[in-house]
């Protein structure tokens, strides 16, 4: 049994990790560098700052569990007929949401556009943190998840 057994995303008998506990755990990231970021920002920064790394944070978020209920629902299409149901105009509409939200908050003069955008990539510092768990584990356990 591994050592590291009570981990989220522990590897199981085949040594291939579970990717529901990766989606998971970066979707966790997301929220945690989001919260972080709003949460220094708050005391430190101007107001549409913050309301900017919110907003982008949040975007970021819808954005993130839009594109993986979308992809889950192609591949089921694709397990009953053989051929995914991929339709552009989800990815598109997905876009064209998010960009239209921004540009209504900036407009309106709610946010700053960069720390909208900088909010948007909250997927980045999540990929960092499951990056150094992942470093962790396999050094102090010797082994990959």
């Amino acid at each position: 049994m591994s050592e590291n057994a009570g981990y989220e995303g522990a590897a199981d008998s085949s040594g291939a990790a579970d990717g529901e506990g990766l989606e998971r755990r970066l979707f966790r990231g997301m929220w945690v560098s989001v919260a972080l970021a709003v949460l220094v920002s708050a005391p430190l920064a101007p107001w549409r700052f913050t309301a900017g790394l919110l907003l982008g944070g949040v975007l970021s978020l819808f954005n993130h569990h839009w594109l993986r209920t979308a992809i889950a629902a192609a591949f089921v299409g694709a397990r009953t007929d053989g051929r995914p149901r991929l339709r552009a105009a989800r990815y598109v509409l997905r876009y064209l949401f998010v960009t239209g939200i921004v540009i209504a908050a900036y407009t309106l003069d709610l946010v700053s556009l960069p720390a909208t955008l900088v909010g948007l990539c909250a997927f980045v510092p999540a990929l960092f943190i499951e990056a150094l768990m992942q470093f962790y584990f396999a050094i102090v356990y010797r082994e990959e998840l």
